[in-house]
């Protein structure tokens, strides 16, 4: 046994930025981001708002969506690039929000973190540690981009998406691995002020070799749903819908080409949210369940890649 997801919920910040927006004090343009990425628009962000906030709201969006109280949870697992602390855990300060004392901990795979947290959960299904359980997964890119970078900053959002776990048997199987490549995506982290320590830090930005990552892209996203969709004993023609990293419109559109699923079944939103790391899919997936897309025993695929550089893919029923 492991589990089956009963609820989704997502939150948004309420600032929408398009592309012309950022015109304004970019040397970039419509067409150019459009063209490039698919993107047309991000959420983002304001004074006043934090992460956890988003987090918890999506959080308690997927427990109604459930019909489940937070004291029935029995884990959460939150997945981030970054919280608003250090520490504590940002899953600690949603299960303070909503009132539990269940285990918490972040899990950080950058953009596979969604379809990684789902993996671990499984484990405490599967070893009969848990009955239910919530993954959320939040990130505040908009504060982790150099914002005078037009090559990165564009490609970026906020947002939350959370999914509400129960005891099942609807994992038919998940891949997961990475190949520590620092040079190709990285975020500096904050230096403090030892007196001992004096190197020179960078600033906490993101850093990306555009050229690598897509090749990294393209190659883990393809070859990982081909195989994780032969473990589960399927054929790509039995996939209803695929769920990927919405990164790059053009990484989607390659990766596709590498595949036999037809294109019609592969589910896009990047160009209303940008890329919001780990909370991608599981923003999409409460897309499409809210809007009433998703059936009862239809074989969904999940695939994703983020820093690390890590890769995931799940293929899962509904």
């Amino acid at each position: 046994m492991n589990f089956k997801i009963i609820g989704t919920g997502r939150a948004c910040p309420a600032c929408v930025k398009t592309n012309d927006d950022l015109t304004e004090f970019l040397d970039t343009s419509d067409e150019w981001i459009r063209t490039r990425t698919g993107i047309e628009e991000r959420h983002v962000m304001q004074d006043g708002e934090s992460i956890s906030q988003l987090a918890v709201q999506a959080a308690r969006a997927a427990l109604e969506n459930a019909e489940t109280d937070p004291s029935e949870l029995d884990f959460v697992i939150c997945s981030t690039i970054r919280g608003d602390y250090i520490t504590p855990s940002m899953a600690c300060i949603v299960a303070r929000d909503l009132g539990v004392r269940c285990m918490a901990f972040d899990l950080n795979a950058a953009c596979s973190g969604f379809i990684y947290a789902l993996d671990c959960a499984a484990g405490y299904f599967e070893r009969g540690r848990a009955k239910k359980g919530l993954i959320v997964s939040a990130e505040a890119m908009s504060k982790m981009v150099d914002w005078q970078d037009r090559a990165t900053c564009v490609l970026f959002g906020d947002a939350a998406g959370a999914a509400v776990l129960e005891l099942g048997d609807n994992v038919l199987a998940s891949q997961l691995s990475s190949n520590g490549n620092v040079d190709a995506l990285n975020i500096p982290h904050v230096y403090g002020n030892s007196p001992f320590s004096h190197d020179d830090a960078q600033p906490s930005y993101l850093h990306m070799d555009g050229h690598e990552v897509y090749k990294f892209a393209v190659n883990a996203m393809a070859t990982g749903l081909a195989e994780t969709i032969q473990a589960a004993g399927l054929e790509q023609s039995q996939i209803d819908h695929v769920l990927p990293h919405q990164a790059n419109m053009r990484i989607i559109q390659s990766a596709m080409k590498k595949l036999s699923i037809p294109h019609d079944r592969y589910r896009i939103n990047i160009n209303r949210y940008g890329n919001t790391s780990s909370a991608c899919i599981p923003v999409l997936l409460d897309e499409l369940n809210q809007a009433g897309k998703l059936e009862r025993g239809q074989i969904l695929a999940l695939t994703a890649f983020g820093g690390g550089l890590t890769n995931g893919a799940m293929v899962l029923r509904w």
